[in-house]
């Protein structure tokens, strides 16, 4: 193998799409390389072995934001055992900003950008005798009718036990200057007959889990309906479809497709950010929130469509009182999940032109985290970290789903009552990960009790119904436990020690 193309993972779950790509796109070249992954949870020296054992003339690695310190000792390891191997890096976190990378500057060449094209080239170069002076290359963006579909280089262990990425086009309208695809205009589309071809060859080898990575998939109504539809008369038990959505572009012709779709098929994962107007225009977002928050309340009312949704901490601008207030205004409109995130400062973004007005302090360090902001300290933001974390575990998991509310059922802001819930776990021990599920059950039952003082009998007979096995009506056990786990939580409920009580 003279061409290895290789990335660390953040799990082994996640295969790497880029890579399939490159590999799918080097035409002639195609017999001389292959795909080794790897994840962030090994060794830079041992993968340095495993690529060494390859012994590749060309190595390409995809650098991330979840990877790039591990990948710049890996490539640090390489340099030293193997001077003669040519690096070759892409990725987001090597297009942008890389003057002062300690990773670019060890590396033989950087393509930035949509490099399925420009890679097979510049391996021509190398592999000819005749590499390009410039360690930079810039690749142009390519007509995607000329991009190779990579979707047959999922093998048969993908197909299985990871997640399938697809995707149906590219590039993003809008201009959210916290965002990496606002860079990337204008939206382009796949063929999509091809595209569709494609997706009923992963159905016909038992795929029944995709994951599309479009930025805004239902930009386009015409390719929107035509990709549900498929999917629609192609539903068998236990099929599962992630889209990210533009949360306040759901017409009518829409609706009714998703409408048909039965309980738990769709994911649809909607970029709330802020509720804030001013923060909207401050980061150049643009979202219609009576028109996103009638589409939200009709997903939940009359559809199985699962809703993931996401707010983002520490925007310029946005203060506790006003984070607080959409987080309320969100969790409203009945998501069965809001990840609560916080700001990162990514390579390239125009984010940071709001450093001087707002103070904003990011960590220097990946993912590049804001510390404070002139309307949050690093106090508050530590305990909105905890917050996120906190609500992942209970709130996103599915189950608590009788007992949480609880905190709030009295009329209180449920972000102050679970923000108070936070900060007791934290003083009282608590992890945002880690918690065995009896643990998690016994911190909230006791918060409940000696925090909230709710009665024993109504915290126990909560708990009983959270552990309690129970099916969504009009829904099949092989349809609930054939899902991705938490949302199949989410469907048919979550099993538990029935017998569990709490007592002071």
């Amino acid at each position: 193998m003279e061409i290895l193309l290789s990335t660390l993972n953040a799990r082994y779950v996640h295969a790497a799409f880029g890579l399939r790509y490159l590999l799918a796109n080097l035409g002639e070249l195609r017999p001389r390389a292959g795909i080794r992954e790897f994840d962030i949870n090994q060794r830079p020296i041992d993968i340095a072995e495993s690529i060494v054992a390859e012994d590749p003339r060309i190595l390409g690695l995809g650098v991330y934001l979840w990877n790039v310190a591990l990948t710049t000792e890996l490539v640090a390891i390489l340099r030293r055992l193997r001077p003669s191997l040519v690096i070759v890096l892409g990725g987001p976190e090597v297009s942008h900003e890389w003057e002062d990378q300690e990773i670019v500057r060890l590396a033989d060449h950087v393509v930035t950008g949509e490099a399925d094209l420009a890679f097979a080239d510049l391996c021509r170069a190398l592999l000819s005798g005749n590499p390009p002076a410039a360690k930079m290359l810039h690749a142009p963006l390519p007509d995607l009718a000329k991009v190779a579909m990579p979707y047959e280089l999922y093998d048969e262990r993908d197909c299985a036990h990871r997640v399938v990425y697809v995707e149906s086009s590219r590039g993003c309208p809008f201009t959210c200057e916290f965002c990496l695809s606002s860079l990337d205009v204008p939206v382009r589309q796949f063929p999509l007959d091809e595209f569709l071809a494609s997706m009923q060859s992963l159905l016909d080898r038992e795929v029944r889990q995709f994951k599309f990575v479009d930025r805004t998939f239902n930009l386009n109504l015409m390719v929107a309906r035509r990709i549900l539809g498929f999917f629609l008369e192609r539903w068998t038990p236990g099929l599962f479809v992630h889209f990210e959505m533009v949360p306040d572009r759901l017409p009518a012709e829409l609706r009714e497709l998703i409408a048909r779709f039965p309980a738990g098929a769709l994911q649809f994962e909607v970029g709330i950010q802020t509720f804030e107007p001013a923060v909207e225009k401050l980061v150049s977002r643009r979202q219609d929130h009576g028109r996103l928050e009638d589409n939200l309340r009709w997903l939940r009312a009359s559809t199985g469509v699962h809703v993931h949704a996401d707010l983002i901490a520490g925007l310029p601008g946005e203060t506790l009182t006003t984070f607080a207030e959409g987080f309320d205004r969100l969790l409203g409109l009945g998501p069965q999940e809001i990840q609560v995130g916080i700001l990162k400062r990514l390579r390239g973004t125009p984010i940071i032109r709001h450093d001087a007005g707002y103070a904003m302090l990011y960590n220097p360090a990946p993912p590049y985290e804001v510390l404070s902001t002139r309307d949050l300290d690093f106090a508050t933001l530590a305990r909105l970290r905890r917050f996120g974390g906190f609500w992942d575990l209970f709130g996103n998991s599915g189950h608590f789903a009788a007992t949480l509310p609880l905190l709030w059922e009295d009329g209180v802001s449920p972000f102050e009552r679970f923000m108070a819930f936070a900060d007791w776990l934290h003083a009282n021990g608590g992890k945002t990960s880690g918690i065995a599920r009896q643990r998690q059950y016994d911190f909230l039952a006791r918060h409940l009790l000696t925090v909230r003082g709710i009665p024993e009998t109504i915290v126990n007979e909560r708990l009983a119904r959270d552990q309690s096995p129970r099916r969504k009506p009009g829904t099949d056990a092989e349809t609930a436990t054939a899902l991705p786990e938490r949302q199949a939580r989410h469907l048919a409920g979550s099993g538990g020690v029935s017998s569990f009580k709490f007592q002071v």
